[in-house]
């Protein structure tokens, strides 16, 4: 089961307060634990939302919303994607990690679809398809 790991961000982070060495050093550490269990496939800290964007839809029409944006609490910071065996084990790799803000904050943990939970929808065509895209990407990201 693949999962995404948000962690989610807060009033520090998106004024771009960077961590401290103390807590680069630690986050280094965890990941390279979680690379050598094999379970971490992706993972990257992100910019503030002052520096991003938004795309709404409302039909055929789209309109650009740039950051920042004000809810803090349902923004990203950072995220890292991971290969498990459940959500329980994922819980656990979390609970290991290290506090990756300065105060308080709090890490979510969602399941990636694979394409087999889209059932009949996802058509042999389509599988193919997916399958081949995925290939693709492994291939451009040097794996």
């Amino acid at each position: 089961m693949r999962f995404m790991v948000i962690v989610k961000a807060t009033e520090d982070s998106e004024a771009g307060i960077m961590p401290s060495e103390e807590l680069l050093t630690a986050m280094m550490k965890y990941n390279e634990e979680l690379v050598k269990a094999g379970i971490m496939l992706a993972g990257d800290g992100l910019h503030p939302s002052s520096k991003g964007a938004r795309v709404h839809f409302s039909g055929d029409k789209r309109t650009v919303i740039d950051g920042p944006f004000a809810e803090t609490k349902e923004l990203i910071a950072g995220y890292w994607i991971w290969q498990v065996r459940s959500l329980d084990e994922a819980i656990e790799w979390v609970k290991r990690c290290p506090n990756p803000m300065l105060g308080e904050s709090e890490i979510e943990i969602r399941q990636l679809f694979d394409i087999e939970d889209f059932g009949d929808a996802a058509t042999p065509e389509i599988r193919e398809q997916e399958k081949r895209l995925r290939s693709e990407t492994e291939r451009l990201a040097g794996k």
